[in-house]
């Protein structure tokens, strides 16, 4: 059983990733991610505010905090 703060990190950089691989650093003004497991229940909530980037800002934090999911799954797994 992975602790609280594994799946904390897991998610919080699966998350990151996505952000990352989608948004031009430079174009970057703020990116937050936030992450909570308590009770056995995980939360994910991504800001990305890069207005000249060109890309969907909501669909990328959407994408980001549905991404982080994924590899938790994958620690209860093992």
């Amino acid at each position: 059983m992975p602790t609280d703060e594994a799946v904390v990190e897991t998610a919080a950089q699966a998350a990151e990733n996505v952000v990352f691989s989608r948004v031009d650093v430079s174009a970057l003004e703020d990116v937050d991610v936030t992450v909570t497991f308590e009770d056995g229940v995980l939360d994910v909530d991504v800001y990305v505010n890069a207005p000249d980037s060109g890309v969907d800002e909501r669909r990328v934090a959407d994408d980001a905090a549905l991404a982080a999911r994924g590899p938790v799954d994958e620690l209860f797994q093992d």
